[in-house]
């Protein structure tokens, strides 16, 4: 179920997290894996392990916040991975302040890192798709994207528009029997919850309905559902994986 034999996959973000966890469960399913992100670094301790497990991973530094190279950058894939049949948009950064206090650099960066970096990577790719009528497009938003949330409206508003990016492209690309999708997680295990103070954490969970904070594998696990044979008649959809954080 879930297997992805003979595709090839692009994930951002994935040196860590749930980057990194998508990357790995993907390759778990039979595809190959390109691990996109800026820490070199990282991903060549990712690609290692992945390969060590039987999978197929290339390490590729790119930077999404620069849109021109990243668009170029991409041509320069090794012809083994350069059939990208499912594209991750993943990479992301937060920037919080309130608003009263917000800087439009900050502002700007957020948009073109989340949104336009997306932006870039999806035309690019979208083309060798729509040669082969075959694709996936799954973009990682967030359960914020949907409800909002005080000190974040840069981080809001380009998780959103990743929402309403991904239901136009799902009209424009459905005849090519390409789906585009969203998974949109709730507060997930990271170093930064690990290290909360016990009342902290319980505040976080107190509103997620199962009563936990969500893992980077629970995120990857609805990506590898998007990204499969099995989700063909899925796209244009907005998976909420937040356990309940949002109803």
């Amino acid at each position: 179920m879930f297997r992805l034999d003979g595709r090839t996959a692009l994930v951002t973000g994935a040196s860590q997290g749930i980057g990194e966890a998508v990357a790995r469960r993907l390759a778990e399913q039979g595809a190959r894996v390109v691990l996109a992100a800026r820490n070199e670094e990282k991903l060549r301790s990712v690609a290692a392990e992945i390969e060590a497990a039987g999978g197929r991973a290339l390490p590729f530094a790119l930077d999404v916040a620069d849109p021109a190279a990243a668009a170029e950058r991409l041509k320069t894939l090794p012809e083994e991975f350069a059939a990208v049949d499912v594209l991750v948009n993943n990479a992301g950064i937060t920037a919080d302040n309130l608003l009263a206090r917000m800087s439009l650099e900050d502002w700007e960066r957020v948009l073109r890192t989340n949104l336009t970096g997306a932006y870039v990577l999806t035309k690019e790719l979208l083309r060798g798709m729509m040669r082969r009528r075959w694709g996936r497009i799954v973009s990682v938003s967030s359960v914020v994207g949907l409800m909002g949330n005080a000190g974040q409206a840069n981080y809001a508003a380009s998780k959103a528009g990743l929402i309403g990016f991904s239901k136009s492209l799902a009209r424009e690309l459905g005849s090519r029997n390409i789906t585009v999708n969203v998974v949109a997680p709730g507060y997930v295990e990271t170093a930064m919850t690990a290290a909360l103070a016990e009342a902290s954490r319980d505040e976080l969970t107190a509103g997620i309905a199962l009563k936990r904070l969500g893992t980077p594998d629970d995120v990857a696990w609805a990506v590898a559902y998007l990204a499969s044979e099995e989700a063909g008649y899925v796209t244009g959809h907005v998976l909420n994986v937040s356990g309940g954080l949002y109803i």
